[in-house]
């Protein structure tokens, strides 16, 4: 139990996800439960921790409450986030609305909402039974079949749903969720003003930046690097969105192909140093791989949203989810996913054409001010929440 007392809030953000983090989930945390709290005059913020965060922060109207206990088996530690927040919800007495980020802050606030009153809204960027068994390929098809099952007691009990795509609201609309329940609203990006390239950066360079699993493709990526190598003069900036000591194998593979040299690594960057990092590139690449997490699942890339706001243009896999972003070559350059030799030619039309790539980027920073600022988004999610209550 807590040893300290919460004050009554109106509304409830809950994510099992690290809050603040270089990823890209704590972007969105940011925007979203800052809507949500502005809307109500006040919340509680209910997250994940780690070594270099505390456990509870207060901010004017707004408490932050981090669930940090060391528990290494990740669905234990899941089971646990859901205990606890079932104990913080049975102390507040004035929720009017709660909203939630996965089945592990569905469980409890769906069980207590008919005894609270409170409205539900579920927003779904993710499903554990999709992406999991990419982090932990040993899960047991049982294991899987339990995990449908609480993503579905959720999608069917939550009030109101919420998707960053076109493409995952398809996927919930085949699990039999009705589409007058879903509002997609994608993510969006911010338009910073005064950047500065960074003095250590090389003076051409491609970058890639967030997280490094296997569904974003950074090994097509590195592939295809190696083939435009008469580019001497052109470096691969990655920015991780993780520490290096989980990048091992990534390290060896780099090493194999004859890129140790050529490639420049910035690990778990803030918001400010990865943008002047961004802003100083030739281009970004976002090289999704044509798998179940993307293609039936979906997602809303921000690196993609993110580049283009910076006026970088974007090389990326022809994907659904992309061409929801890239609407046309105008504004980005699609190639089909996971072929290295196609993504390496692509590359090198941007390197051998740098007009026509500024030009591109002009276009796209222009697309993303019409379309896809955190403003706009943020107000389709304030009606959403003046629905509801």
């Amino acid at each position: 139990m807590m040893d300290f007392t919460l004050q009554q809030h109106p509304a409830l953000y809950a994510a099992f996800d690290t809050y603040p983090s270089a990823k890209g989930a704590s972007t969105h945390i940011y925007h979203f439960s800052q809507t949500l709290f502005n809307h109500t005059a006040g919340g509680l913020l209910y997250v994940l921790g780690g070594k270099k965060l505390l456990s509870y922060q207060k901010e004017v109207e707004v408490e932050i409450l981090r669930f940090d206990a060391a528990i290494p088996n990740y669905l234990e530690r899941a089971q646990l986030y859901s205990q606890h927040l079932m104990e913080v919800i049975t102390t507040q007495h004035q929720l009017k609305i709660c909203h939630f980020r996965d089945i592990w802050g569905g469980q409890p606030i769906l069980l207590l909402q008919e005894e609270k009153g409170y409205k539900s809204v579920f927003e779904v960027n993710g499903l554990p039974s999709i992406e999991l068994p990419y982090r932990y390929p040993l899960l047991t098809e049982s294991t899987l079949k339990k995990l449908r099952e609480r993503e579905q007691l959720c999608l069917r009990k939550a009030d109101y749903i919420v998707v960053p795509s076109e493409v995952i609201q398809s996927h919930l609309r085949q699990r039999g969720i009705a589409a007058e329940k879903i509002t997609v609203i994608t993510n969006g990006a911010d338009l910073p003003q005064t950047l500065e390239k960074p003095v250590e950066a090389p003076e051409k360079y491609i970058i890639y930046f967030g997280a490094l699993q296997s569904w974003q493709g950074v090994d097509t990526l590195l592939k295809a690097f190696r083939l435009i190598g008469d580019f001497s003069d052109v470096k691969l900036v990655i920015c991780a969105s993780t520490k290096p000591r989980k990048l091992k194998e990534y390290f060896k593979f780099i090493d194999k192909q004859g890129l140790s040299d050529r490639i420049i690594w910035q690990y778990q960057l803030k918001k400010r140093p990865l943008y002047n990092w961004i802003s100083g590139a030739l281009f970004s690449v976002a090289p999704l791989s044509a798998c179940s997490r993307n293609v039936e699942q979906g997602c809303s890339p921000l690196k993609i949203l993110e580049s283009m706001a910076l006026g970088i243009p974007v090389v990326a896999s022809d994907l659904p989810v992309v061409r929801e972003i890239v609407s046309n070559d105008r504004i980005g350059k699609l190639v089909r996913p996971d072929r290295p030799a196609e993504l390496a030619r692509a590359m090198r039309l941007l390197l051998d054409y740098p007009d026509l790539t500024k030009k591109m980027g002009k276009n796209a920073k222009r697309h993303i001010q019409e379309n896809f600022t955190w403003e706009s988004k943020k107000q389709q999610l304030i009606r959403l929440y003046q629905k509801a209550c």
